[in-house]
């Protein structure tokens, strides 16, 4: 453990000391790494506030408002998010990831879309990205609560007839993920903890108009090849409290597209495993479907190039106060929202630490997975993952939904399990680092049969 690790966690044990531990911030497991528990303390609750009242402060974020005011309009805030970002640490290498975007769909005219981007260079390339959008919507100008509030988003209500200048703070609809973001590129930055990933941390713009921002960068990156391990999204994940008078401070829900054993359905079972280490009184809801239904966001984007990615979305939502004026700081549970950036934490690091997941397969796409000596044996293979110390596998039940059972094999790339089929049981590996960090895990996915049309004498 390196000197600014050791006065991190130093810093960390004595705080819980000085300080009691309320009945929701239960501290994380005996078996957790320091360095993450240290990250996981050092979100700030009134930080989070704060960012949010500010975002909220510009009137409306919306893509195609003004550009040159200082206090108010979409320029304005871009242009705060990235001297935040540049103020945290010399560290963050902050750019502005601009995309030149011709009249379309709800893009009434010719503009540029300006993601706000945040790099923590790590040992290597490979990319771990929490993520959010800071731009804001109201159509119409309307101000009355409900109004296109559940419209998905390529809904025909969001027309290009609304005044881009309208009221729209969007202090949840997504100050709350954009401030999120922001905090974390602040404690991962300062930590001066060393990441053998690279972190990436985004503002989107032009989500409200059809995810531009991100599918923009998300083209870029896959033209280029980058490699990336993870994207946390999170839109709208500030407010305990949903529009039918349901509360819940408590848990989190985690949308993943399919099948089951997708790379993002990965990533979410690991969030929620980590999570349960470093912020146990926060209930992790996985949702196997995409996203809301008929709703979407910035993480579609990472999908539609087959990155593995998730997206955070609150308990309840409160659809009177989405995409319109009502979208203010006084609807916001800043506790919550620092629950869910701990969350985020949490998985970010643990991901940034860890070795890249293994490859299953050959070069040529087959899967490495056999039936071994007299067919009843599980054999399992795979291409070893840079920086492993050792390996995990991992497996379940076919008509299971998450691994059941684990095994350390060590530092191999192959295994034997005796007396148990391929036929009845799913298999995965992770990597493990030297200091335990673990991979996503891999999963060893039986590949679709192929038919051919039968040719028959009509």
């Amino acid at each position: 453990m390196t000197r600014p690790v050791r006065r991190f966690a130093a810093a960390l044990v004595a705080c819980l000391a000085a300080a009691p531990t309320p009945a929701h911030a239960q501290g994380p497991r005996p078996d957790a790494d320091p360095r993450i528990a240290a990250l996981v303390a050092a979100v700030s609750q009134e930080r989070l506030q704060a960012t949010v009242t500010r975002l909220a402060g510009f009137g409306t974020r919306n893509t195609l408002s003004d550009t040159v005011s200082d206090t108010r309009g979409i320029g304005a805030a871009r242009r705060w998010i990235f001297r935040e970002f540049a103020s945290y640490s010399p560290r963050l290498r902050v750019s502005y990831d601009v995309h030149h975007v011709l009249r379309q769909g709800r893009i009434t005219r010719d503009v540029d879309i300006v993601n706000v981007v945040a790099i923590l260079p790590g040992r290597s390339p490979r990319r771990v990205y929490v993520t959010g959008h800071y731009d804001t919507v109201n159509p119409r100008g309307t101000s009355a609560p409900g109004v296109n509030a559940a419209a998905p988003a390529g809904d025909p209500q969001m027309r290009a007839d609304q005044d881009y200048d309208a009221d729209a703070p969007g202090a949840n609809d997504d100050g709350s993920g954009t401030a999120l973001t922001m905090e974390l590129a602040r404690v991962f930055a300062t930590s001066g903890l060393e990441f053998d990933a690279t972190l990436v941390f985004v503002a989107w713009a032009g989500e409200e108009q059809g995810l531009i921002g991100s599918m923009a960068h998300a083209q870029a990156i896959a033209a280029d090849k980058v490699v990336v391990e993870a994207n946390l999204n999170n839109d709208i994940v500030g407010s305990s409290l949903g529009g039918n008078g349901a509360v819940d401070g408590e848990s989190v829900r985690i949308y993943s597209l399919g099948p089951e054993d997708s790379p993002h359905r990965a990533l979410a079972r690991y969030v929620a495993r980590v999570a349960s280490v470093y912020v146990p009184s926060h209930g992790i809801r996985l949702m196997a479907r995409e996203d809301r239904f008929g709703r979407g966001s910035d993480h579609s984007s990472f999908t539609a190039f087959d990155f593995p990615a998730v997206v955070f979305r609150e308990a309840n939502e409160n659809y009177a106060r989405q995409h319109n004026s009502e979208d203010k700081v006084e609807g916001m549970d800043f506790r919550y929202l620092a629950q869910n950036a701990r969350v985020n934490a949490a998985a970010a690091a643990s991901l940034a630490f860890a070795p890249p997941a293994p490859r299953v397969t050959t070069d040529r796409g087959t899967v490495t997975l056999g039936r071994g000596t007299g067919g009843y044996d599980a054999a399992l293979q795979w291409q070893p993952s840079p920086g492993a110390a050792g390996y995990r596998v991992y497996w379940r039940t076919a008509w299971s939904n998450d691994w059941e059972r684990s095994q350390a094999v060590g530092n191999v790339t192959r295994f034997l399990l005796p007396n148990v089929s391929i036929d009845d049981w799913v298999f995965g590996v992770a990597a493990v680092g030297a200091d335990g960090a673990e991979s996503l895990v891999s999963a060893y996915v039986s590949p679709v049969r192929r038919m051919q049309e039968i040719k028959v004498r009509k």
